[in-house]
């Protein structure tokens, strides 16, 4: 089951309504930082192993 722009939409104004418009930066800032912090540990731990692997 796909998910549809109605459902998309939906979603968000939950979002907006349970956090308000000044929080959701503040999640997207952090939500980006995560997955910046995630994606670099990711290629040191594929650096790590191909070094080992010499």
């Amino acid at each position: 089951m796909a998910i549809g722009p109605w459902q998309i939409a939906l979603i968000l104004v939950v979002v907006l309504l349970l956090f308000g418009g000044k929080k959701i930066p503040e999640l997207m800032k952090g939500l980006g930082s995560g997955m910046k912090e995630f994606k670099d540990a990711s290629k040191e731990n594929d650096t790590d192993k191909k070094e080992n692997d010499k």
